[in-house]
């Protein structure tokens, strides 16, 4: 993979397409040269699982192949705004209307808090990566640091699916909302065809939405922050009004009966709303472009986390004491909820509201995506064409088109039903490595960790996840029952506890880290995979097939691509870069 000197002494064009921004690893050179790699795939796959990356390679070498820098621009007032730009949309507005209806009742409140601690732990596990590895990558980049190429490439294939799911689903979400706005049915601006049930009503609209969220995405971080603050705060007094005119509504008769699809549903329920918290992970992909990591990164991602938490709590219940559960439209729930109590304007400013908000969340997903999807190809997992970082507007172009139009097509044919629950299990899945990792990361260091400490941290840490395994297996399986438990829980107790008293810490995090280790990252694991069980067994066959998709491509591409890169420079002497360190606010970089 040596390049020829007399190229990179010349600028190279961003407008580009060329074999080499494609496929310039070894393996891809030839038919020959592909099928010799194929040959190797079980030493290859063995050579990446056992393989790390490490903190400085992330955020030195890798960080490189973008060719230009993504700007610094970003302070703790535009995660905050980001956070909220986010993560309030489609969840509340849509879901909550859905799930109240169908699984939960009024308990719908019960689903949100449920949800909301588990998301809230997770956010504690990503705020303490995002501070030591501020790089765009998130969880893949962290992933791949302390669990290897393998288990990243899971998370970025999955974290591939999330984003593709997650703008479609928004986007199929926007154009009900819209309808509601101009007094039609929410299905009214769709295509009706006679294709598969849930495949058949096709959307244009959702479609133009994202386009135009990704289009302006890409023009500049900061101006996109500042639209976002804007559109955020009016988001805010919409929410306002909802919940004082919700309560005003609030009859306490359609409280009763508050469990009318027993405790099942309403973890059912909180698995699915689980969509609703998912946009935070894209604030933890900004850490490349925030000015004081340290500092913006906890205050932006765990002060708007901890409010939105308490807001979807209270829209909730107002509109499960707005309106009985069995007349809750799970297409536009509060619109329809306000015009059933008399207040047929208020729908036009829910409607108004839900839109603005739905396309925030289009917008900060777009930049989320994007540096994922960057990130993911610095690593070649796919072409590293798609790491370029624009030279002018310091926004990678080509990754968020090619997830915008990705998802565009997901969102033209498939219903919001479909997208949420597949949505729910592979964002669940994500959550629960990145718990993993982080107990991985405080407990293990190559080098320091003795074997002996090593095989107690393993036994330890596959007790934990074995019990919550069989936690969420008998959940499933036995949902009124009560014995399993007697087994499961106390086994993840002991793992748990014997982690905290018998496996010695091997790193400690240099600025902010999770507190209560390891029993908040444990409780994270157990709370996901908890969640996970909740699902339908529909959503297990569906992820399941696309996680043996995602592996196929692993092993034809995906394994060769990072085994070249991995071993490009073998044989070539390298200049003695290790140990140069680069200050950037104030996050000091060892040069790989």
């Amino acid at each position: 993979m040596a390049e020829n000197p007399k190229e990179d002494l010349q600028p190279k064009s961003y407008w580009r397409l060329r074999h080499d921004d494609f496929f310039p690893e070894p393996s891809f050179r030839s038919w020959s040269s592909y099928r010799s790699a194929l040959s190797q795939t079980p030493h290859r796959i063995y050579d990446r699982l056992v393989g790390r990356s490490t903190d400085a390679t992330e955020l030195g070498e890798v960080r490189r192949r973008s060719e230009n820098d993504m700007r610094r621009t970003l302070t703790w007032w535009d995660l905050t705004w980001f956070g909220f730009g986010s993560v309030i949309g489609a969840g509340i507005f849509v879901l909550t209307g859905q799930e109240a209806h169908e699984h939960a009742g009024p308990a719908i409140i019960l689903s949100y808090v449920i949800s909301g601690i588990s998301a809230m732990l997770s956010v504690f596990c990503y705020t303490e990566f995002a501070v030591e590895i501020p790089v765009a990558g998130g969880s893949f980049a962290y992933l791949r640091v302390e669990l290897g190429d393998f288990a990243a490439f899971i998370a970025a294939a999955n974290l591939i699916l999330e984003n593709l799911i997650g703008g479609a689903a928004v986007s199929r979400a926007w154009t009900s909302y819209l309808a509601t706005l101009i007094n039609r049915p929410p299905n009214s601006l769709r295509i009706h065809t006679n294709l598969a049930k849930d495949f058949n009503l096709l959307d244009p609209i959702a479609v133009v939405v994202l386009f135009v969220t990704a289009a302006a995405a890409v023009l500049s971080t900061k101006k996109t922050s500042y639209f976002n603050w804007v559109a955020s705060a009016i988001h805010v007094v919409v929410i306002v009004f909802v919940i004082i005119a919700g309560f005003a509504h609030a009859k306490t008769e359609n409280l009763s009966p508050f469990l009318p699809f027993g405790v099942e549903g309403v973890f059912r329920a909180a698995a699915i709303v689980y969509f609703a918290y998912g946009g935070f992970d894209n604030i933890a992909t900004m850490a490349e472009e925030t000015r004081n990591p340290s500092r913006d990164i906890p205050l932006g991602l765990l002060g708007s986390m901890s409010i939105i938490t308490v807001i979807y709590c209270l829209m909730a219940l107002a509109l499960g004491m707005m309106q009985r559960y069995t007349a809750i439209d799970p297409n536009a729930a509060y619109s329809v909820a306000f015009r059933n109590v008399g207040m047929r304007w208020a729908q036009y400013v829910v409607a108004l509201g839900a839109l603005k908000g739905m396309t925030t969340v289009l917008l900060v997903g777009a930049i989320g995506t994007g540096r994922y999807t960057t990130h993911i190809a610095r690593s070649h997992i796919i072409p590293p064409f798609f790491a370029l970082v624009h030279p002018k507007t310091g926004t990678p172009i080509y990754a968020t088109f090619l997830m915008t139009i990705s998802s565009a097509i997901i969102a033209f044919f498939s219903s919001l039903h479909i997208l949420a629950s597949l949505l729910s299990i592979s964002t669940l899945f994500i959550f629960m490595m990145m718990a993993t990792a982080l107990l991985v990361r405080r407990y293990y260091v190559r080098g320091v960790s003795t074997k002996k400490d090593l095989v107690k941290f393993v036994v330890c840490l596959v007790v934990i996840i074995l019990a919550s395994v069989g936690t969420s297996a008998y959940w499933g399986l036995r949902p009124g029952g009560w014995v399993g438990y007697l087994v499961t829980v106390p086994l993840w107790v002991a793992g748990t506890l014997g982690m905290w008293l018998f496996v010695p810490k091997a790193r400690e995090p240099k600025v902010w880290g999770v507190p209560m280790v390891p029993w908040l990252p444990a409780l994270s694991i157990g709370t996901n995979l908890f969640l996970m069980g909740s699902l339908g067994g529909d959503a297990f066959v569906r992820f399941g097939i696309c996680s043996g998709l995602m592996l196929l491509y692993y092993v034809l591409v995906g394994v060769h691509v990072t085994y070249d890169v991995a071993h490009e420079h073998e044989g070539v002497e390298e200049k003695p870069l290790r140990g140069k360190v680069e200050h950037e606010g104030d996050v000091d970089r060892s040069v790989a």
